[in-house]
């Protein structure tokens, strides 16, 4: 899990670590997670060590509304507290943004349920 340096996002963080049972103390504090752009998240995202399968990230709007754009067109919004989730068949993070998603989802308290 990486987090935005700024208090509300890493506290967001920390709440999500310990609902997914991870250690909030292996969260890494990425200052290019705030205020970044479109260009700089994918940066971020392409220099993830490949050992990792997974990662959650958490920032800010209207940058992380645009990631999600980038990979999804059905994502128009990322609303406070969202959830994209995206799933790539590549074993390397070098590829993601060169490569279309296999599965884009989004979640968040205010969807209406299907």
């Amino acid at each position: 899990m990486m987090s935005s340096p700024a208090l509300r996002a890493l506290t967001t963080a920390q709440i999500l670590a310990e609902e997914l049972g991870h250690d909030s103390n292996a969260i890494v504090v990425d200052e290019r997670l705030y205020a970044s752009s479109l260009g700089e998240l994918i940066t971020v995202i392409r220099e993830l060590d490949n050992s990792l399968q997974c990662v959650m990230l958490v920032g800010h709007n209207p940058e992380f509304t645009d990631l999600a754009r980038y990979f999804s067109s059905e994502i128009v919004d990322m609303p406070t507290s969202a959830i994209a989730e995206f799933s790539f068949h590549t074993t390397v993070w070098s590829d993601v943004g060169r490569v279309e998603p296999v599965r884009a989802s989004l979640d968040h308290p205010r969807k209406s349920p299907k």
